[in-house]
């Protein structure tokens, strides 16, 4: 008894799912009738007029020629000598050199010059500080100098400068 109560729950499971999957292949197969694909056409491509390229012969940004400075037909005067050698006292500021002494040694002088922690002899010609400063007089108080800046405009003027005695200079202030 208990097979046949089985088999028979079987039998209506399976009828009833069998009648349910028919209905619904019966209105897939309708809905499928009135159902056409449809694909929209492409736009139309435009042709865009041909442009000449006309900066071709046009000088190029990126030139590494143009990257610097422009040379001037007037700019003889004066310039700094960047092929000679540098001397030590070339790579301090003038601001931060100090003038403790003087050395006179027969018709020439020497100045002592501190820089950091070292001294220095100094006479005139001997470049200093880092606006290509010459040297051009050595007196017992100051150390005269002659520097080469660079303007706004590129060219090269001259300005005096001077290094005082450290002990002249801390009774001044």
């Amino acid at each position: 008894m208990r097979t046949a109560a089985i088999l028979a729950s079987c039998l209506v499971v399976f009828g009833c799912a069998g009648g349910e999957q028919e209905d619904i292949y019966s209105w897939m197969g309708e809905q499928a009738k009135s159902m056409r694909g449809a694909v929209r056409p492409l736009p139309e491509i435009k042709p865009f007029p041909v442009v000449a390229y006309g900066a071709a012969s046009a000088d190029n940004p990126f030139r590494a020629g143009r990257m610097e400075l422009e040379k001037r037909a007037g700019g003889g005067g004066i310039r700094p000598d960047l092929d000679r050698r540098r001397e030590p006292l070339e790579a301090f500021p003038l601001e931060s050199l100090s003038m403790v002494g003087v050395l006179i040694q027969g018709p020439v002088s020497h100045a002592l010059v501190r820089a950091d922690k070292s001294l220095y002899q100094v006479k005139v010609g001997n470049y200093m500080g880092q606006n290509f400063g010459v040297v051009t007089r050595v007196s017992e108080s100051e150390v005269t100098l002659r520097e080469l800046v660079e303007d706004i405009s590129g060219d090269w003027v001259e300005r005096t400068s001077s290094l005082l005695l450290q002990e002249r200079q801390e009774a001044g202030k």
